[in-house]
C-alpha cells in the first residue's frame, strides 16, 4: 500500500498598504527584475531585463551586497517566470469566471524541494514540470538558486515585510533519510517536526498553528482535516506586507461600480490617485498597463484590458509581451482609480501539476525514495493557499510638502472598474512574487 505524503503550499496574506514617502526617485529600483525597472523617467533601458544582458549592469547598482549574491537565484528567475505563466494560464482557462491569485514563487520552491527525495521519472516529471532544462542548469544550481532566492527574500528589509520557509512534518511511526532532512534544510531552510498524524485533531493544530503563527496570524486553519495515515506534510509559506511608494488618501475612497461582466455590477469602495505613474497602452492588445511601486523591493503591474479584450490579454501574459511592454513605459499624470478589496483564493495543485506532465508523482508509479529510503510513498493532496488585500491604509506624513508640475490639459483616466490582471516582482531576485486575475473584487 502507498503511504500519503500531502503537500500544502501554503501562502499569507498579501498586503498592500501605503507609505508616507513623497513620489521619487528610487535607487533600488534600477537593480531590477527581468520584467521589471521603475527608476522614474527612463526609457532607454530595453536590454537589462533580457537575463543575456543582465550580468554587465549588476555591478552599477547601489545593492552592492546583492551583486555576486543574487547570481545564483537569477540563474533560476527565467525557468521560474516560465512556470508561473503557464500555471497561471491553465488555471485562468480552467475558471474562466472566477478570481485566481497564487505565488508561483512558493510553488516552485515547494515541488523543488520535494523534487531532493525523487527519483528516476519522478524526479524527471517534476523537474520538467517546474520548467527546468537539465540541459541548460544542473540539479545543483536549481538547488543553490532557491537556497540564494529564500535567503535574500528573508534579509530583513524595513521598507518590506517578506518572509518564506519551508516545513516538513512528519510521520512518528516513520523515519527519513538523513541525507534528505540535510539537504532540505541546507537548500530550503526546512524546519522538520515529528507528528502523531493518527492523533488528527491534535496534528491538524499542530500544523495550522504553525502556519498561522509563520503568516503572522492572516492564515488560520489552513488543513480543514488529516489523514491519519499520512507520513509527511510539507509546508511552504510566503507572507509579504508591503506599502505604496505613494499612497492613496483614505478621504477620497468612494463607492463605485465595479463590471464583472455584461450582466453583472457590484459596489466596490474605489481608491483615487491623481499623480505620475508609469503607464503603457497597448493598442494592438487592447490594454493599459500601469506601474505601482512599493517602499523597498518590490513593484506591482495593474494590468487593465479593454472592453472585449479580457481573454486576449490573458492569452498573451509572459515574456514577450512583457518585455514589450517595459520597453515602452512612460511617465503619464493620471486619474487612477483602484478597488480596495480581499479576495481568498485555495487552489488545488494535483490536477494543474498533472496537465503539466507531473504524473508520476500522485499515482502508485511514485518514487520518492529519497525520503524514506523505500519507495512506498505518494503525495496524496497538494493545495495552495493565497490571500490578498489591497488598501490605502497608512497616512502621508504630517507636513509633507510636495510639488508637482501639472500639465496644463486634463489628464488621461485609467478606472480600474471591470476584471483586470495583476503581478508583484520582488526585485533583487527577479521573482513573480504575486500573479493574479480579479474578476470580482467582492468574491
Amino acid at each position: 500500500m502507498r503511504v500519503l505524503l500531502f503537500l500544502c503550499v501554503s501562502v499569507a496574506l498579501l498586503y498592500m498598504v501605503t507609505s508616507d514617502h513623497k513620489e521619487g526617485h528610487h535607487d533600488n529600483d534600477k537593480h531590477n527584475h527581468t520584467e521589471h525597472e521603475h527608476h522614474n523617467g527612463h526609457k532607454a533601458h530595453d536590454d537589462k531585463h533580457d537575463h543575456k544582458h543582465d550580468h554587465h549592469e549588476k555591478g552599477k547598482h547601489h545593492h552592492h551586497h546583492h551583486h555576486n549574491e543574487s547570481s545564483e537565484s537569477h540563474k533560476i528567475a527565467q525557468s521560474n517566470y516560465g512556470f508561473a505563466y503557464k500555471l497561471f494560464r491553465q488555471v485562468a482557462a480552467d475558471h474562466p469566471s472566477e478570481n485566481i491569485f497564487f505565488s508561483p514563487v512558493s510553488i516552485s520552491t515547494a515541488f523543488a524541494m520535494l523534487s531532493l527525495g525523487a527519483r528516476s521519472q519522478t524526479h524527471h516529471q517534476i523537474i520538467e514540470g517546474l520548467n527546468f532544462n537539465i540541459s541548460e542548469i544542473s540539479e545543483q544550481e536549481i538547488h543553490a538558486g532557491f537556497q540564494n532566492l529564500l535567503h535574500i527574500l528573508n534579509e530583513p528589509d524595513s521598507e518590506l515585510q517578506l518572509n518564506s520557509g519551508n516545513a516538513l512534518f512528519i510521520s512518528k511511526n516513520w523515519k527519513l533519510l538523513q541525507k534528505f532532512l540535510e539537504d532540505v534544510k541546507k537548500f530550503y531552510e526546512a524546519e522538520a517536526f515529528s507528528t502523531d498524524f493518527h492523533n488528527e485533531e491534535e496534528a491538524k493544530s499542530q500544523i495550522n498553528s504553525y502556519v498561522e503563527k509563520k503568516t503572522n496570524g492572516k492564515i488560520v486553519d489552513l488543513l480543514s482535516s488529516v489523514d491519519p495515515e499520512a507520513a509527511v506534510v510539507l509546508i511552504n509559506y510566503i507572507y509579504f506586507r508591503g506599502k505604496w511608494q505613494n499612497p492613496f488618501q483614505e478621504e477620497l475612497t468612494k463607492e463605485g461600480d465595479f463590471h464583472v461582466d455584461e450582466n453583472t455590477v457590484v459596489k466596490v469602495p474605489m481608491m483615487f490617485r491623481n499623480n505620475y505613474y508609469r503607464v503603457v497602452h497597448d493598442r494592438d492588445l487592447g490594454c493599459h498597463v500601469v506601474e505601482i511601486p512599493y517602499k523597498g523591493n518590490a513593484t506591482a503591474w495593474f494590468i487593465l484590458p479593454e472592453e472585449g479584450k479580457f481573454k486576449a490579454v490573458e492569452e498573451a501574459l509572459g515574456k514577450p509581451t512583457s518585455k514589450k511592454w517595459l520597453m515602452n513605459f512612460s511617465d503619464w499624470l493620471i486619474n487612477l482609480w483602484i478597488p480596495k478589496f480581499s479576495i481568498s483564493t485555495t487552489l488545488d495543485l494535483v490536477p494543474e501539476l498533472k496537465k503539466l506532465g507531473v504524473t508520476d508523482l500522485f499515482s502508485d508509479e511514485a518514487d520518492l525514495s529519497g525520503i524514506t529510503g523505500e519507495s512506498t510513498l505518494k503525495v496524496s493532496k497538494a493545495v495552495h493557499r493565497a490571500e490578498l488585500s489591497v488598501d490605502e491604509r497608512g497616512t502621508e506624513a504630517a507636513g509633507a510638502t510636495v510639488v508637482e508640475a501639472v500639465p496644463m490639459m486634463l489628464p488621461p483616466s485609467i478606472k480600474f472598474n471591470r476584471p483586470f490582471f495583476l503581478t508583484i516582482y520582488h526585485i533583487p531576485t527577479r521573482s513573480l512574487s504575486f500573479l493574479g486575475k480579479i474578476v470580482n473584487p467582492l468574491k
